[in-house]
């Protein structure tokens, strides 16, 4: 079943040539990163998006592609993990993806073990 999602219109996107561009590799193997759960994706105004916040100087965000398959892994759905990563969180400050951004993924993995178990 697809579930219809959809992120705040203020959080950024990238549509999938142009994060497939940014990484140096084809847009069918940002798909398959999106299957293996490395990347997350949805679709904004009917073309498929990744959020650009995943995103450091051309690089995915250490500690997101671990942080998704734990939470895959618990059970959690593609369109939860999105609104948990953008969800603020006052025990982190801030959103578990800023989190992720400053470098405390281990912080972030904590959490999400505890919300998959």
């Amino acid at each position: 079943m697809n579930e219809v999602f959809e992120l705040s219109g203020d959080v950024a996107t990238l549509p999938v040539a142009e994060v497939a561009e940014m990484l140096g590799i084809p847009p069918s193997r940002v798909q398959q990163l999106v299957r293996d759960g490395q990347l997350l994706s949805f679709r904004r105004d009917g073309a498929v998006v990744v959020p650009a916040e995943f995103f450091v100087d051309g690089v995915v965000v250490k500690g997101l592609s671990g942080t998704i398959v734990l939470l895959r892994d618990g059970g959690y759905t593609d369109p939860d993990i999105l609104r948990w990563l953008f969800a603020e969180d006052d025990s982190l400050p801030g959103t578990p993806l800023a989190s992720l951004r400053a470098g405390r993924h281990r912080e972030v993995k904590r959490r999400a073990q505890a919300m998959a178990f």
